[in-house]
């Protein structure tokens, strides 16, 4: 089993959703960043259960202890182990689906791959596991905040109710003033209320993320099998019900044509954009009059916004009977108990961001790697 991220800065996760603890190892992160508690704190709680009516009920303080990897406020260049306890759960909730595999999960998939399986939450298949890669990407921002590099994701679609692609139109420090994560105050209220209604039909819905990094310098990524937007193409489908990803223009710039799509270069000196790049001189000077391409061309970074969107699909599990099968075949009927997210949407916004940045440090270290 593949429990690793990343090449150079790597994150190696353990733990499982009813089990001890949630925690991992951070290595590769470079020594000197100023380590700042309240902050990773602050990105756990953004993704833990219970803190809102649209969320589980699950009540965890998710608090982080560092274990190693850092010295009077900094970290040392060693590797940054640490550790969340899981202290609230109700295992006896899951003893109806010890025979069982649940619809859409990874029940089925995982007993015949390993010939056992954790029927208490979805043991290591549970959303809980992203606990590791939150604390992962919080110290990755810390790193990248050091190199003018932001990640910013927010909420743009639950079910039929989206905003408009282009995230230029929203003021995106309003994400966090509602508890759907959605820039949108009067969208946010509409998702919110259609979750509710979901949820008091125990049952549950998906929508898109939407994720934008600023400052990201040219050069990041390979041409061939390291793209950068495959790199973070597979942070983000490696992600609990994860369903798509595209950047860009995505899908919806197979509808023009090349005339429309093209990203036309200028000088700086005709644009109020500046570009910047540790590159070369000549970056700086050369930027583009629009960014349909997302930030990447040729697989590599452009100095221009990264952004890119993410596809969730309705969590699997319902609040109402559904039909199964047993571990041997036999059909019946279930209906799942305990505390369950009627839309993901929301404590997703983190993970996504925390995915993100740790790709882009990863990738950022690999160009620095590769100019020495």
């Amino acid at each position: 089993m593949r429990n690793t991220f990343g090449q150079l800065f790597t994150l190696t996760t353990f733990g499982e959703s009813h089990g001890a603890a949630i925690g991992g190892v951070v290595d590769g992160m470079p020594a000197g960043i100023e380590i700042d508690m309240e902050f990773i704190q602050s990105e756990l709680n953004r993704r833990r259960p219970g803190q809102s009516r649209v969320t589980t009920a699950r009540n965890e303080a998710d608090e982080v202890e560092l274990l190693s990897g850092v010295f009077e406020g900094k970290t040392t260049g060693c590797p940054i182990g640490f550790v969340v306890r899981n202290q609230n759960q109700h295992s006896q909730d899951y003893e109806n689906l010890r025979t069982l595999f649940r619809p859409s999960h990874s029940d089925f998939t995982y007993y015949n791959k390993y010939g056992t399986r954790d029927h208490r939450g979805g043991g290591r298949s549970s959303a809980r596991i992203t606990i590791s890669r939150v604390v992962g990407g919080a110290l990755a921002k810390l790193a990248l905040k050091q190199l003018g590099i932001s990640v910013q994701a927010y909420t743009s679609q639950v079910g039929h109710i989206a905003l408009e692609r282009d995230y230029h139109l929203y003021d995106l420090s309003k994400t966090e003033t509602n508890v759907m994560r959605c820039p949108d105050s009067e969208k946010a209220k509409e998702m919110e209320e259609l979750v509710m209604q979901v949820k008091a039909e125990g049952d549950t819905i998906g929508g898109v993320i939407t994720c934008v990094v600023k400052g990201c310098p040219v050069g990041l990524g390979e041409p061939e099998f390291g793209k950068l937007h495959a790199q973070l193409g597979s942070a983000m489908l490696s992600i609990n019900a994860v369903k798509g990803f595209e950047y860009g223009e995505g899908f919806e710039g197979v509808t023009q044509r090349g005339s429309e799509q093209n990203d036309v270069f200028v000088s700086c000196r005709d644009t109020t954009t500046e570009a910047t790049d540790e590159a070369g001189e000549d970056s700086k000077k050369i930027t583009t009059l629009t960014n349909h391409s997302g930030g990447i061309q040729g697989g590599i970074s452009n100095g221009q916004d990264i952004y890119f969107r993410v596809a969730f699909k309705p969590v699997a599990t319902l609040l109402r009977e559904q039909n199964t099968v047993d571990l041997e075949g036999n059909v019946t009927t279930f209906t799942a108990k305990g505390r369950h997210d009627p839309c993901v949407l929301p404590r997703a916004v983190p993970v996504v961001e925390a995915m993100a940045a740790m790709t882009i440090l990863d990738s950022f270290l690999a160009q620095k790697t590769c100019l020495i």
